[in-house]
């Protein structure tokens, strides 16, 4: 039978404890797992990130602060002027391509209408070939064939 023992658990931060070792049949094996320490605990793990930004609020008169402001705002003016250049790049490219389309659409018509005039020529050039060309007989065929022998 396997038997479990009791987790050791130590306090964490922020009222958070840690399950170091948990104890199994096969051995000891360490499963880090986060709980609530007690009542009001919580239970969510603060990001490092965020841990030292809240334990130490920067003077709003310091220097530090006033240059990250700076080079935040720099980089705000970049990003602003970046995408307001993509948005002209689009725009112009959008007006191009609207000229480009009228154009062909203009050589369409153009080279539908030629089509229509070549085609009628070639029509009556037909029918014109075709009123001239008498049928041939075959009495004529056959007087042709006897001249041709003699």
């Amino acid at each position: 039978m396997s038997k479990l023992s009791q987790p050791a658990t130590t306090p964490g931060v922020n009222g958070i404890s840690v399950i170091h070792t948990q104890a199994h049949a096969s051995g000891l094996q360490q499963v880090p797992q986060l709980v609530p320490a007690g009542p009001g605990g919580g239970g969510k793990a603060v990001p490092p990130s965020k841990q030292s930004k809240k334990s130490s609020p920067m003077d709003r008169n310091s220097d530090e602060y006033r240059q990250r402001r700076e080079r935040n705002n720099m980089a705000v003016k970049k990003s602003r002027l970046k995408s307001k250049q993509k948005a002209q790049d689009t725009l112009q490219r959008v007006n191009q391509l609207k000229e480009e389309n009228e154009r062909l659409e203009a050589k369409i018509k153009l080279l539908t209408k030629e089509l229509s005039v070549l085609k009628d020529l070639f029509l009556e050039h037909a029918h014109s070939l075709a009123d001239n060309v008498q049928p041939i007989s075959t009495e004529t065929t056959a007087t042709n064939s006897d001249n041709a022998g003699q």
